[in-house]
């Protein structure tokens, strides 16, 4: 076996989003799966985002100039993260707010906000566990930082952060180089960070790019959506894609203006070319095309 199959990926997304195994029932059963721990481990390697991985743009790369910041959002509130930007034009430039997965923000995160502004951007990739002491580098025992960033992910007060990502949308509006009103765009985690910005920001936001994204809870909160909103939705993600009819329907209902993606035969966190196996370049770069030209 040289590739994970697709129910040794489910078992890893039920992992990450807290359904079902702990870290040790995840590798048993990935063992039953792979036929033995040390195939686990190496399935567990193709399927996981690396955190080793080269990043497309470097921080020192000519065409932009990068730098770890912390954003002052008043009322004693900060939102540490990544600021990158164009080395030329960056004052008249579209601002964009990124926004992580469920593992905090990572070198991978900093990478798409450098992304974005070879592309012509200033993007903040924004940590919103600022407030918890920021995203963890090193794990706990045998706990890995990547799960004690989940944990604590899983402990913030909803209300506050989504109150942090419309004060963040405010800063860059005000504070960070560029023009207009932010655009943002969200993976995972941050993908459902999105939407729910969409609801609570009003102008602030102007417009949102959701990649597998959950849906709001209460999807009447439509109503309030004042952006445009892109989505993408991978074609294996049964969890997320049975929020997406209701939360498409409040939308059109309320007059947004949206448009949604399927990409067929991709698994969940389809973008993160730091994930081997759930990687798929073709879906990505479509996507990204199709992300960009939203946000301008």
């Amino acid at each position: 076996m040289t590739q994970p199959t697709q129910a040794m990926i489910d078992l890893y997304d039920r992992f990450t989003h807290g359904r079902d195994p702990n870290r040790r029932d995840l590798m048993a059963e990935m063992a039953r799966l792979a036929g033995g721990m040390a195939a686990a481990s190496s399935m567990l390697g193709l399927i996981a985002a690396r955190s080793d991985a080269a990043p497309m743009v470097a921080a020192d790369d000519p065409r932009i100039k990068a730098a770890d910041i912390v954003a002052d959002l008043g009322s004693g509130r900060t939102m540490r993260g990544h600021l990158a930007q164009p080395a030329k034009g960056a004052a008249t430039a579209p601002r964009v707010l990124v926004i992580h997965e469920n593992r905090g923000l990572n070198d991978h995160n900093r990478d798409l906000a450098r992304r974005l502004a070879t592309a012509g951007f200033v993007a903040f990739a924004a940590d919103f566990l600022t407030p918890a002491g920021g995203t963890p580098t090193v794990g706990s025992g045998t706990t890995s930082a990547e799960d004690v960033a989940r944990d604590m992910i899983g402990k913030l007060d909803r209300a506050q952060t989504v109150a942090d990502g419309v004060a963040t949308l405010q800063w860059l509006a005000a504070k960070a180089p560029g023009k207009g009103a932010a655009g943002a765009v969200g993976f995972c985690w941050g993908g459902g960070m999105v939407n729910a910005l969409a609801v609570d920001a009003g102008p602030a936001l102007r417009a949102g790019v959701a990649y597998y994204g959950a849906a709001p809870q209460d999807v009447a909160g439509a109503a309030q959506v004042k952006a445009k909103l892109l989505l993408h939705y991978a074609g294996l993600d049964e969890r997320i894609n049975a929020m997406a009819p209701a939360w498409q329907a409040a939308l059109k209902a309320a007059g947004v203006t949206y448009d949604a993606h399927v990409y067929a035969g991709v698994n969940h966190g389809f973008n993160n070319d730091t994930a081997a196996a759930r990687y798929d370049k073709a879906a990505a770069e479509l996507a990204w095309s199709r992300t960009q030209a939203w946000l301008r």
